[in-house]
């Protein structure tokens, strides 16, 4: 009888162990489940969480910021810069020009990141609005260096088009037939400094359907809390 009992209590014990296992397992795959979920609370598109980029020979990962209670950063909530200078952009900036959004600047991004030296990403802003933030796998090439009415030296523009745009020279003018794909941006739709890089460059006969334009700039970066690095 007391064989009979200790055999009982064993299976019991086993039947006990088994049960505490599968609670357990089932606790492990619904947390492997949910918390990946979270992490992607608050995603770019339904189908796109984040997109990694290239700044400055780094991996940087770019998405929404994740604090349901997050505020845009203060320095693009104001609503009533003086104009001029700060005056409101129009939605096509040129003939043969694209504006784009941030879908698109990602893909770029993206491209640049996968291997395609084609393209170049470009804040247009002085070096004091970049301090602040940019967007990850851009490069500051500021308005100011390639107009010389701000103070630009020809040679060093000169150099800008031939080592950074791809641009070569050909009996002594202009070849921009391997010239790089420039995304230009700066602040947002109230800023003339990529208008102003894009306006220069057309001048000096740089194609139109290579240069686009992201006319939302650093400020709709920071309303939809993507990543901005320093």
């Amino acid at each position: 009888m007391l064989s009979k009992l200790s055999g009982l209590n064993e299976e019991i014990a086993m039947w006990e162990q088994l049960r505490s296992y599968t609670l357990y397992l089932s606790l492990v795959m619904a947390l492997a489940w949910v918390i990946p979920q979270a992490v992607a609370d608050v995603g770019i598109t339904d189908s796109l969480d984040s997109v990694t980029v290239t700044h400055q020979g780094k991996d940087i990962t770019i998405r929404r910021n994740q604090d349901r209670n997050n505020k845009v950063n203060p320095a693009y909530a104001w609503t009533s810069r003086e104009c001029p200078p700060f005056c409101i952009q129009p939605m096509k900036i040129a003939e043969g020009v694209e504006t784009i959004g941030e879908l698109e600047m990602l893909n770029y991004l993206k491209k640049i990141h996968d291997g395609n030296n084609s393209i170049l990403v470009i804040d247009s802003r002085t070096p004091d609005w970049v301090k602040n933030g940019t967007i990850p796998g851009s490069v500051n090439i500021p308005w100011t260096s390639l107009k010389t009415d701000a103070g630009a030296d020809p040679f060093e523009i000169a150099d800008i088009l031939k080592e950074r745009f791809g641009v070569s020279t050909h009996e002594g003018l202009w070849d921009f037939s391997n010239a790089k794909t420039l995304v230009l941006f700066c602040n947002g739709m109230w800023c003339g400094q990529s208008p102003s890089n894009i306006n220069t460059l057309l001048d000096m006969g740089y194609p139109a359907n290579k240069l686009k334009w992201y006319r939302g700039g650093m400020q709709d970066w920071e309303i939809l809390g993507l990543t901005t690095v320093k």
